[in-house]
């Protein structure tokens, strides 16, 4: 299931560099890495906030900018028990306002502050490595000695009016966070982009670092499955329409590969359309984004007679109760509503009030893939889908001859093929390539069709573990892939 409007993003590298000095001392152990965080807020703000706080699930914290630092250091200690490398990691932390609106947010970014290429020890040379990654392979401190190799900054603004409005972060430490975010799985996320889990190649241009021709370490394993050309191999151009791709852009680490069959499930949300009414569209399958609330989907799905809700409501289409004309029309059959001026459980609440068995989103803006349909309401029980703009009107286009309560074009709702969810037909994860291109998310981010959800998506899931290995998440897997 998936939510859409909860961003965390990777951050820019702050500077380059390619000299190394300062070597571990000998006998250090190598069996867990340490994880220092470098607290850089002022007094009395982000991680210093004195606003008293009382413990909550097992954060001890009596202030908020105790707990903050708590759960940081929590999930710090998860990463920590999961790496290996006799390098401190040292994280600069911070909490600033960050871009968002009443209804949606950026949680956090983070990235490595340096990159590093030809150090003793690289696995590949003229290839950029992350600052914290590289240290790892070197054994030695790459730059200034103890230096911040992750900048990490979170959403100090979250949950006041105007900014993801009455949700906040949940700083617990039991993953109790109810309709809130849960900061430890925020943290995760964000030090897992740091620790180099991004590439440093640009997907908007193409263009490597800096235009200098040596590519990231990721670019070895991003594949265009449409030319079956690696990022590290392609031109600008072929790495461009790669990062637009859709489900075309994937991952080739064996590590990944191999902890798919344990942690994702098997079929992918689509809508199978058919009927005599469908024209060209029957026989098809249309590519669909998953809710995060209602019926989940099955292999079997939901099957039905497709009719659109055609009359505007509450300002939008769906946005009130039904008329009484619609009502009639999508009782017992599958609703067509178009996406805008209200959420999508208003609509799909509408539709199931009016006796509507699945409900399908017609965006209202290009791109593909579609995204998932974010919102909590536990009285939905029937399933709901987005799907593309361009999907949409062609649906619209062959109802234009339906009858008041038919249509004669029929669509399944549910997990579609064999095929791992979030994998392509060889068990190859998909990497986030939509069009158009997003700053911040795209390429450096799991696909959102992976299910179960993963931490490395662009949007945090509110069903998300505080794990980073299977059979539960693929993210260690990948940075092993890397050289971690």
């Amino acid at each position: 299931m998936k939510s859409s409007n909860l961003r965390a993003v990777f951050g820019a590298i702050a500077a380059l560099a390619i000299a190394f000095s300062f070597a571990v001392p000998a006998g250090v152990a190598q069996a867990a890495a340490t994880i220092v965080i470098n607290n850089i807020n002022a007094a009395g703000v982000g991680f210093n906030d004195p606003t008293p706080a009382a413990p909550i699930g097992g954060n001890t914290g009596v202030t908020l900018g105790q707990q903050r630092l708590i759960a940081f250091t929590y999930a710090a200690n998860i990463w920590a028990a999961t790496l290996t490398s006799a390098v401190p990691i040292v994280i600069n932390a911070q909490m600033t306002p960050l871009s968002c609106t009443a209804t949606s947010a950026v949680l956090g970014s983070a990235g490595a502050t340096s990159v590093f290429r030809d150090f003793t020890g690289a696995p590949k040379a003229a290839t950029w490595y992350s600052y914290a990654l590289a240290n790892k392979l070197s054994g030695t401190y790459l730059g200034t000695l103890n230096a911040g190799q992750i900048n990490a900054n979170f959403n100090s603004n979250l949950g006041i009016a105007g900014c993801l409005t009455g949700t906040f972060f949940y700083l617990g430490l039991d993953s109790n966070h109810g309709s809130n975010v849960d900061f430890v799985v925020v943290l995760l996320h964000e030090i897992g982009h740091g620790l180099g889990f991004q590439t440093f190649t640009s997907g908007s241009t193409g263009l490597t670092l800096s235009n200098l021709g040596f590519p990231s370490v990721w670019d070895y394993f991003l594949l265009d499955a449409t030319n079956n050309v690696l990022w590290a191999d392609a031109t600008a151009a072929q790495r461009q329409a790669s990062a637009i791709s859709g489900d075309k852009l994937v991952w080739t680490g064996a590590n990944v590969t191999a902890g798919a069959p344990t942690t994702l499930r098997v079929g992918n949300p689509g809508v199978a359309i058919s009927g005599p009414a469908a024209g060209a569209l029957a026989g098809t399958t249309l590519l669909a984004g998953e809710a995060s609330f209602g019926a989940a989907l099955t292999q079997s799905g939901q099957f039905g007679e497709v009719m659109p809700v055609a009359t505007p409501t509450g300002g939008g289409f769906g946005c009130g109760a039904l008329t009484v004309n619609d009502a009639r029309a999508v009782n017992g059959k599958i609703a067509l509503i178009d996406r805008g001026v209200c959420g999508f459980i208003v609509k799909v609440k509408n539709a199931q009030n009016a006796g509507a068995i699945g409900v399908l989103i017609a965006d209202n803006v290009a791109g593909s893939p579609p995204a998932g349909l974010g919102g909590t309401d536990p009285t939905i029980t029937i399933p709901a889908v987005r799907i593309t703009l361009a999907d949409g009107n062609a649906l619209k286009a062959q109802l234009r001859t339906r009858s008041r309560t038919n249509s004669g074009v029929f669509a399944n709702i549910g997990l579609l093929g064999t095929q791992l969810a979030g994998a392509d037909a060889l068990g190859r994860l998909k990497m986030f390539a939509p069009n158009p291109f997003q700053s911040g998310s795209s390429v450096s981010h799991f696909d959102t069709s992976a299910s179960r959800n993963l931490l490395m998506e662009p949007a945090i899931n509110g069903d998300l573990t505080q794990s980073v290995i299977p059979p539960v998440d693929l993210t260690f897997p990948l940075l092993q892939d890397t050289g971690w």
